[in-house]
């Protein structure tokens, strides 16, 4: 089921399975800002990555003494949240664990995922609380696919990712099999990278030391962008499917990342995992912002 949000800038639909956010249409023209799920490319739009960001080596991964199972990105964003709160600007959905859950995760959780409308701007809040009797472990991470190019007139090639800050930063590849390799490439010097399908041949790009905040999807032919701000987070990765020709590009805030190629330990001693004592609460938040190149950073 879709629920609907829409002021004078913005409309936006989101499904209960995955609390995932479906649409970002602006009223003015109808542009559309976020990936159809078209399964010839994708079958996402932008999921909520948890309680794993990435692989794990060989889908497995151990912790309170056993071994689980676990695919690529979770089980957030399979799953049936349910609508616990609704206003004229925002939407809250929850999963809970459960049966089903504890027998691939071993902890017991809550997950809230909001979304508020402000103007040209949705803001997008995570709440993890640990319901369990011991201290839980985790990743979470944001997946949106965003239209690129944002007019369907130009191309690809023609957008560039703007960062707002200046960076020099070499990127983490990823293996055949989805985890990280060790090795690094030099990406980043500047505050744009140029897209093109090439850049995606040996699949995503991931990051560790950005210092920037924000990542913008802007083109060289037209003022259309979109700007995801999301502060603190230790990770970026982007990505578009390797085979090149998919109408979208992934920017990807992450509190955690894919194993590493060579990672061997639990779950509580993995790179980037989150730590939730009894009864805690985790909060992080995003935000997509609709604009003109200029006025959207």
């Amino acid at each position: 089921m879709l629920h609907t949000l829409k002021n004078g800038v913005l409309k936006i639909k989101v499904a209960e399975r995955g609390a995932e956010l479906k649409s970002i249409t602006a009223i003015a023209d109808g542009t559309e800002y976020l990936f159809d799920s078209d399964p010839t490319w994708w079958k996402f739009s932008s999921p909520v990555l948890f309680p794993i960001v990435g692989k794990l080596v060989d889908d497995k991964y151990r912790a309170e003494g056993k071994e689980f199972s676990l695919p690529g990105h979770g089980f957030a964003r399979t799953s049936d949240f349910w609508l616990v709160d609704a206003t004229d600007n925002t939407l809250t959905f929850a999963l809970e664990s459960n049966a089903a859950t504890l027998k691939v995760y071993p902890y017991k959780f809550r997950l809230e995922i909001s979304f508020e409308l402000i103007g040209n701007e949705i803001k997008v809040l995570w709440k993890v609380t640990n319901a369990d009797d011991k201290e839980i472990y985790f990743s979470i991470g944001a997946h949106p696919a965003i239209s690129c190019p944002i007019n369907y007139r130009e191309n690809f090639a023609d957008c560039y990712l703007k960062f707002n800050r200046a960076e020099k930063s070499s990127c983490i590849r990823l293996n055949a099999d989805g985890t990280l390799s060790r090795e690094k490439v030099p990406m980043l010097d500047g505050d744009e990278l140029p897209l093109s399908y090439e850049l995606f041949k040996g699949d995503a790009i991931v990051f560790d030391d950005l210092k920037s905040d924000e990542v913008s999807v802007c083109s060289r032919k037209s003022s259309k962008s979109i700007t995801i701000r999301a502060k603190n987070f230790p990770y970026w990765g982007f990505w578009t499917p390797a085979k090149g020709g998919a109408p979208f590009i992934c920017i990807e805030p992450w509190h955690g990342h894919a194993d590493y190629e060579d990672f061997a330990g639990e779950l509580k001693d993995k790179e980037g995992i989150i730590k939730l004592a009894v009864g805690a609460v985790f909060e992080t938040e995003m935000s997509f912002i609709i604009g003109d190149a200029d006025s959207s950073n």
